[in-house]
Formats: C-alpha cells, structure tokens, sequence
C-alpha cells in the first residue's frame, strides 16, 4: 500500500502540472472502487483547479465549487500523461485537461476511491483524524498526552490513525529504529524523553523518505513513472535475519497488530 510518503511524492509529482488548469472532462470508465464514484463527479467539467493538497493518505483537488478526493488504496497510482494514450486494462479514471494532459488513475485491485464533495468537513473519511505527522500539532506533548494512559505496544499506537495519519508499517518500524524503542513496548512506560526523541524521528524519517521520492513498492511508481529510491536505505523493515547496520546483531521480526514488524533486539530497548 502506499503510504504517506508515496501519496505526497503524488501530490508533488501532480501539482505542477494540473494548478491553475481548466478541466475539459473526467472519463470514469471503472465507477466501482472502493466506494462507487459519485455520479455528481461529473460536474467538475470546466472547473478550475485551484491547488491540490493532501490530508493523511488522501489527494484533495480543489475545485471551484468543491473537492474531488482520492485515496490510491493497495495498489493505486497516478501518472501525468502529455497526449492521449490507449487506455489498459485497470486504467479506471482520466481527468483531462483543456491543454490536453491526462491525469490517469490505474488500480489493478480497486481498493481506492475517488470522491465528490462540496466541503471536506462533510467527508466521512476525513472526519476524526489526528494532526499531521510533519505538522507542529503534532510534537511531544501531544504524543506523551495521548499515550500516558495507553497499554498497547507503542507501533500500534503510532500507526493509529485517531493518534496521528500516515505513519504505515514501513515507517513506524523505521522510526522505532531511530529512537531505539522496541515496537512491542507498552506506550505508557515510554518517558517523556523517549516519546520527544521518537516524535523527531518519525518526522526526520517521513521527511527523509518524501524528499528521495517515496519507498520503492511493487505497487507504487511516481507521476511520471519513475519509482522512489528511499527503500535502498531501509534499516530494519525487510531485512529479518540479516545483520543490523548499527551492530551486526540479526534483525528479528514479529507480528504487532495482524503487521510484520522488524527491530533490532540489540539496538531497540
């Protein structure tokens, strides 16, 4: 699935070339996605889009009278197109341009979405998130707030999007590295220190990750079809039974809440 790096590395990849373009017609050849495509989707014909921005995993286009959502799901993708390209098998949407470029949206599984909504606080979806991994909202205090009370192994709580959005299973094992704290620890017996030393990793990891261009996934390529290089510098996610950077100690991996976690015993306390 992509994860928030990924759908940023979208948002960036997109922007430059959709901003400040009229809409000349959305081609919906797939409506059954996740959620059904909203039939009133088919208004933003000859809109503007004003800016494209992005809350957790999710696209926002905005429009002159609304939002188009989407949400990429397992294995979703968006590409910029210059010209017209015979559509295959699992390209499900195009937004075209005046100018004639093609945003595509192929998803061979069909677990992602686009919506249709005049105001994002009336989106489900979007309702009872948690701030932004890379916002201010979301620093130490908030975080050593939130878990004080919280027995559940700290990845899981990281990777709760009510806690805060974004933080897949990649980079919650990524991060939990960084600030060598055991995935399995209980939130609430992490000091203050710690949950300050782990918020500043999981931004620098994020930041790290979206400024390379996203993690490689099977899945997942970039707007103009290159994949992202981050996954070469992956410290401990895939890489059970191989040696640690750090000590040479084997990474372990376990499963922490139905996901496969990877930690160095050693390194992690």
């Amino acid at each position: 699935m992509p994860e928030l790096p990924e759908v940023e590395t979208s948002r960036l990849g997109i922007r430059p070339y959709l901003q400040n373009q009229k809409i000349h017609q959305i081609i919906v050849r797939q409506p059954k996605l996740r959620w059904p495509i909203d039939t009133d989707i088919v208004q933003i014909n000859g809109q503007i889009i004003e800016d494209i921005q992005r809350r957790a995993k999710y696209i926002l286009i905005k429009l002159q009278t609304g939002w188009v959502v989407i949400h990429l799901g397992m294995s979703g993708s968006l590409r910029i197109l210059q010209q017209e390209k015979p559509a295959e098998k699992h390209d499900h949407v195009d937004l075209v341009m005046e100018n004639g470029v093609i945003l595509r949206y192929t998803d061979p599984r069909r677990f992602g979405a686009w919506l249709w909504t005049p105001f994002l606080e009336w989106l489900p979806q979007l309702k009872n998130l948690g701030p932004e991994p890379l916002s201010d909202d979301f620093n130490a205090d908030y975080l050593y707030s939130t878990l004080s009370k919280r027995k559940v192994p700290i990845k899981s709580l990281i990777m709760d999007n009510h806690v805060v959005v974004g933080v897949g299973n990649i980079y919650a094992s990524e991060s939990l590295f960084m600030a060598k704290i055991l995935p399995s620890r209980l939130a609430n017996t992490l000091t203050y220190e710690e949950v300050s030393l782990l918020v500043q990793s999981i931004k620098l990891v994020l930041a790290k990750s979206i400024a390379q261009g996203g993690t490689t996934l099977r899945d997942f390529a970039q707007s103009d079809g290159k994949p992202g290089y981050f996954v070469q510098q992956l410290q401990v996610y895939g890489r059970a039974q191989l040696p640690c950077f750090e000590c040479n100690t084997l990474i372990k991996s376990q499963r922490i809440g139905q996901r496969n976690t990877f930690y160095c015993e050693s390194c992690q306390k």
